[in-house]
């Protein structure tokens, strides 16, 4: 199957949220945020020719982009910084500011203190994946899928009560 630069650029622009959700996930800064979103996009741009359409392009792009978070994260050897919440979040203090957005912002300061294969099986479920799905995007079973997301989850609930963050 030909893919043309045309293409790509669609599939990209159509999809970025997932790129987005993925950096969010795995980075707390906004520029390492924005260097990961671009090193997916080039490891998404040389995969491409490999990809058979054989699965939905989102599909194919959740696992190209969680692999190079993944090697992104271990390669840069990157830390989290655990100081005090108050200091990593900047919220707007505007009335725009929303209860949603507070809540998420706090969900994305917990999922920090998550190794990097448990980021990427709350990232698919936040994304509504099936257990199946989720097996397939990350190369395990699906048992193993059901079995450490649950163990994700709950580590995330204790990570949450533990900061104190407000749900």
């Amino acid at each position: 199957m030909r893919y043309t630069q045309e293409e790509f650029l669609r599939q990209i622009n159509e999809n970025k949220g997932i790129i987005h959700k993925v950096t969010k996930m795995y980075m707390d800064n906004v520029l390492d945020q924005e260097d990961l979103f671009q090193e997916i996009v080039m490891q998404l741009w040389k995969a491409y020719p490999s990809f058979k359409g054989t699965s939905k392009f989102s599909t194919w792009m959740y696992r190209v982009a969680l692999n190079t978070a993944i090697v992104f994260f271990k390669k840069d050897n990157r830390k989290v910084d655990k100081t005090s919440l108050n200091e990593q979040i900047d919220i707007a203090d505007t009335s725009e500011s929303t209860d949603k957005e507070e809540k998420l912002a706090y969900l994305y300061k917990a999922v920090q203190e998550l190794n990097q294969i448990e980021k990427a099986l709350i990232f698919l479920f936040l994304e509504n994946q099936s257990h199946k799905e989720i097996a397939q995007n990350l190369g395990i079973t699906e048992i193993n899928a059901r079995v450490k997301l649950n163990r994700t989850k709950e580590k995330l609930h204790q990570i949450i009560k533990n900061n104190g963050y407000e749900f």
